[in-house]
């Protein structure tokens, strides 16, 4: 399956068949259009008319050119810095190092022994002021024991990281060469459109000042790296030590940070992603400030809306996939708990802009100092409501892990569904290493082929609520699941699985009948 390579690699292949090449030239003249058409045929008329008479053959001029780059690259390259960071090699690290070794390390019997030393990694950034602030990768700078910036120049000065932030992959460095030196403006990234022409400049396997060009293949793009991920696909080549370089357009300004590439092989296949622009000024005025990020915490676990799961949850039905973030889990003591939030709310709209799927809605509270005012388009069991919350800040990482399951009690299956439910008491909330609060019936056994089994429920995962409504013990879940079952579509069912609570369609419309006595069973 491909990976996300957050060093960037190089493209392995440039082999173009002449069958491309027909299609590019093709394609080329339908562009030309109606007009490049008509000149297209006056220029056939002519060719035919000097080979009849003898005459030499004027070539045809070209209907476009393409743009040239050599006065933007000329004007940019000289904010582009290459980074060295220095780390200390481990024992293990050392031992496949190459030779030649230091002299004057000798081990038993005369051998030359090896002696840890320092790994070199090369990554790219851009200065953004005259006083040498320079932007960068998180990845290229942590936990780097050193860190150096090479000018276009060749000048090498010693840098200090002022912040980093691992979410954004984002990291800000001071150099101070003495004097001013030449900067680049950030530019406005909303306004980049796919089709648009895009420069790379960087380091790559330490080529300083490299240049390649593309086109902006897409934005909005997530990549699965974060819950921020918002990026900019091109098709530039950025390849190992681009990271952290800037992406400019044909106006000379930075609307992306290079970070990442799609490679099923480590080399690049012209699938490039930068950081947009406009998350990179946020961010680094907060790393300038402080030299950490505050970001604005809602205390909601929400999902995409698929198709099965609306269907389950009576959401209503729109052309395409349903639109909005759902609500999973709402944490103890947090804003969107105090402001009344449910699992299975879908939230629409926060302060007035769309929130078409999780994403979006971590990005936009994400952007809300604390303190600050949420309001919350909702849709609540059909009906939509606002609710405002005050946003709160964001808390450590581990405030989110609610712990994995792996159940031990066991009750036989109800055959409709193939779920076996046991109680969920004190006993099993610490075996299963769960908060006291949770609540809820544990999936001891799942019937194989059944419905449970095809919607992906496992052993160990906690069923907390079927629909909006939340169940304390395995009688709730069954009552509640025969009540949603009774109209024979999809019942949505709230399930903690590894840590992580979301709905899970469950398909009982075709389900064999029950014949079971026993009320615990779902």
């Amino acid at each position: 399956m491909p990976g996300i390579d957050p060093n960037g690699r190089d493209p392995n292949g440039r082999r173009r068949t002449r069958l491309s090449l027909v299609a590019v030239l093709l394609a080329g003249t339908a562009l030309g259009g109606y007009a490049a058409g008509h000149a297209g045929m006056a220029a056939d008329a002519a060719t035919a008319s000097a080979v009849n008479s003898g005459a030499p053959i004027a070539p045809a001029a070209p209907a476009a050119a393409l743009p040239d780059f050599s006065a933007l690259v000329a004007r940019v390259t000289p904010a582009v810095v290459s980074i060295t960071t220095k780390l200390r090699a481990t024992p293990a690290e050392a031992e496949g190092m190459p030779l030649p070794f230091p002299f004057g390390m000798m081990g038993p019997n005369g051998m030359q022994m090896q002696r840890p030393r320092a790994i070199e990694a090369r990554g790219s950034g851009f200065i953004i002021n005259a006083d040498g602030t320079v932007v960068t990768n998180n990845h290229v700078v942590k936990d780097a024991r050193s860190v150096s910036v090479t000018l276009a120049d060749g000048t090498q000065l010693p840098a200090r990281v002022i912040g980093r932030d691992a979410r954004t992959d984002l990291a800000v460095l001071k150099v101070d060469a003495g004097h001013p030196l030449a900067y680049i403006g950030l530019g406005n990234s909303a306004d980049v459109q796919p089709g648009q022409w895009v420069i790379a400049v960087g380091n790559p396997f330490g080529l300083g000042g490299t240049v390649t060009a593309g086109i902006v293949s897409a934005r909005g793009r997530d990549i699965g790296e974060g819950p921020y991920d918002n990026f900019i696909q091109v098709d530039a080549p950025i390849n190992q030590g681009n990271s952290g370089g800037p992406l400019f357009t044909q106006d000379g300004k930075v609307v992306g940070v290079n970070t990442a590439i799609l490679s099923p092989s480590g080399g690049s296949i012209g699938i490039g992603f930068a950081i947009p622009s406009d998350t990179v000024r946020t961010v680094v005025a907060q790393l300038e400030k402080s030299g950490h990020v505050t970001r604005g915490y809602l205390g909601v676990e929400a999902q995409e809306i698929s198709p099965s799961v609306a269907t389950a949850l009576h959401l209503p039905s729109r052309a395409g996939n349903p639109q909005g973030a759902l609500v999973a889990t709402v944490q103890p003591d947090s804003p969107a708990l105090r402001a009344g939030l449910q699992p299975g709310d879908v939230i629409q709209r926060v302060n007035g802009q769309a929130v078409a799927n999780p994403r979006d809605l971590a990005v936009d509270i994400a952007g809300i100092q604390p303190g600050g005012q949420a309001s919350l388009a909702v849709l609540r069991e059909g009906n939509e409501q606002t609710v405002t919350a005050t946003v709160a800040s964001m808390p450590s990482e581990q405030t989110a892990d609610l712990g994995r399951g792996s159940g031990q009690d066991e009750e036989a299956g109800r055959p409709a569904v193939g779920l076996a439910l046991a109680p969920l008491d004190r006993q099993t909330r610490e075996q299963l290493d769960l908060p006291a609060h949770t609540q809820g019936a544990v999936i001891a056994q799942v019937e194989p082929g059944s419905p449970a089994d095809q919607a992906g429920l496992r052993p160990g995962d906690v069923v907390m609520g079927v629909g909006s409504k939340s169940v304390g013990s395995p009688q709730e879940a069954v009552s509640a699941i025969r009540g949603a079952a009774s109209s024979g579509h999809e019942v949505a069912l709230r399930v903690m699985h590894n840590g992580h609570t979301g709905f899970v369609a469950l398909n009982v419309g075709h389900a064999a009948p029950d014949n079971s006595q026993d009320d615990s069973r779902g």
